[in-house]
């Protein structure tokens, strides 16, 4: 006891930050530990998870190496109806979990009109509203049909998608031609000039691009990616440096291939203005690799997370294709003049495909530049990048970021770990107004709700357990 009062005291906080905060400000020595409790609590799942351990590390260490292995190029294009399976004309692709039109958002509204005018089936913005109450249109998650789209994420029949392939496991995946950002589709926009953007891409860029491809043979698309990770970009909220290597490769077979020197120029102007160009690129990329992940019994593995505006749905290897859903959550943001959070649709859209894959918002410390389009420092960046090492099962064994030594993007998000450290995915993502017609009005970043991910680790373990039996 002498000892003890004739020496230094050492305070460590263990609890609330603020205790520390106030030990600082009086000059007194102190070191606080970062602890949290775990996400929930259910005993019964808690024990079958750790009971089956063994084969869970065993089944991720399976999944992981398949995302890892995944090798996604371009290999073509074609038109939705006759390349995404299970397309047919009246069914219409959307983001996120299974929702219905009557439970569908303002701008995923917004979408379904436009895409109904797009195809000629409605006239007026009111007819197609009719139409889709109908029941004579279909709605299915791109998710479901190898497919992902970005905020609304509508593909319809006849728009031109890029077919992309995995070289390692031969599956595929399909994803639309990026709009750009502001007032487009994508965003719940239908006026005139949406639609007739929409129809000069399938008229004009998507023969050119198609033929294109076609001479080049194929595009590697992990090595833009790696490649656009040391050059700033986290290829899902910034997509400048990855779409300029796209661009180069590109240019020389759009100019070879194509006989009207206009539409040339039109094209590659096109894709020169829009920085997002390569966004639907790396989400389908990205939803490659973790396809191939997928059905691996007793994996906890997150192979998507994606929002249809409504709700926010997560998918495990080992649950097969079962949505785990909760309410999606409505991104704090930097909003354009005149708008404010009261005016942002909840989060949509199945761009977090990238987080899921090690992108995005794991990968943010590769693009600090970022903070200026969705807030926060490049200090903020840095540290939500750390925080994803904690939740996920793999460093990325090609995607790396440089300030961090070149340490691989943290990959595989474990839903055990997010259970048992209550650390949520973090994502970067576009804001669109609640209201249909109106557009993207803002950019930033949200945590991924708790829900989808306790009722995600409930049903693995009840899956195991009745497997077992």
């Amino acid at each position: 006891m002498t000892d003890l009062f004739q020496t230094e005291l050492n305070i460590v906080n263990l609890g609330l930050k603020s205790f520390k905060e106030t030990l600082d400000r009086l000059n007194v020595k102190s070191v606080h530990v970062e602890w949290r409790p775990p996400l929930f609590t259910d005993d019964r799942s808690m024990s079958i998870i750790k009971s089956n351990i063994a084969r869970i590390e065993a089944a991720n260490n399976e999944a992981l190496q398949r995302i890892l292995a995944s090798k996604p190029s371009i290999i073509g294009m074609a038109q939705a109806r006759d390349v995404i399976p299970g397309m047919k004309k009246n069914l219409f692709l959307h983001a996120g979990p299974p929702i219905t039109w009557e439970h569908m958002c303002g701008p995923m509204r917004g979408a379904v009109v436009g895409a109904l005018m797009y195809e000629g089936l409605a006239g007026t913005p009111e007819k197609a509203e009719q139409i889709a109450a109908s029941g004579a249109i279909e709605f299915s998650p791109c998710h479901e049909h190898a497919t992902v789209g970005p905020m609304a994420g509508i593909v319809s029949p006849s728009m031109p998608v890029f077919i992309l392939e995995n070289e390692t496991y031969g599956n595929r995946a399909f994803c639309t031609m990026n709009e750009g950002l502001g007032k487009v589709l994508s965003y719940g926009a239908f006026s005139s000039d949406v639609i007739e953007r929409l129809k000069w891409m399938e008229k004009i860029l998507y023969p050119s691009l198609q033929h294109a491809i076609e001479n080049i043979g194929k595009i590697d698309l992990k090595t833009i990616i790696a490649q656009a990770l040391q050059m700033g970009d986290e290829v899902h909220n910034r997509n400048r440096a990855a779409t300029s290597l796209l661009y180069r490769t590109l240019a020389p077979a759009v100019l070879r291939t194509s006989n009207e020197k206009e539409n040339a120029a039109s094209v590659l102007e096109f894709i020169n203005r829009n920085d997002h160009f390569f966004l639907n690129l790396s989400m389908g990329a990205s939803k490659l690799s973790l396809d191939a992940a997928r059905d691996i019994e007793c994996s906890s593995i997150v192979v998507a997370m994606a929002r249809n505006g409504t709700e926010f749905g997560v998918q495990l290897s080992g649950t097969g294709g079962q949505w785990f859903t909760g309410p999606s959550p409505v991104p704090d943001a930097l909003f354009f003049t005149g708008y404010t959070k009261a005016d942002a649709n909840p989060d949509i859209g199945d761009s977090s495909i990238t987080e899921t894959a090690g992108l995005g918002g794991f990968a943010i410390a590769s693009s600090p530049a970022i903070v200026q389009f969705v807030g926060g420092s490049a200090n903020d960046a840095v540290n939500y990048t750390l925080k994803m090492y904690e939740i996920t099962a793999a460093e990325n064994n090609i995607y790396k970021i440089p300030y961090l030594n070149f340490r691989g993007t943290p990959t595989g998000i474990d839903v055990i770990k997010v259970a048992e450290k209550n650390v949520l995915p973090f994502i970067d993502t576009g804001v669109a107004h609640k209201n249909a017609g109106v557009g993207q009005i803002g950019a930033g970043v949200l945590s991924a709700p708790a829900e989808p991910f306790i009722k995600a680790f409930i049903g693995l373990a009840n899956r195991i357990h009745s497997r077992k039996e």
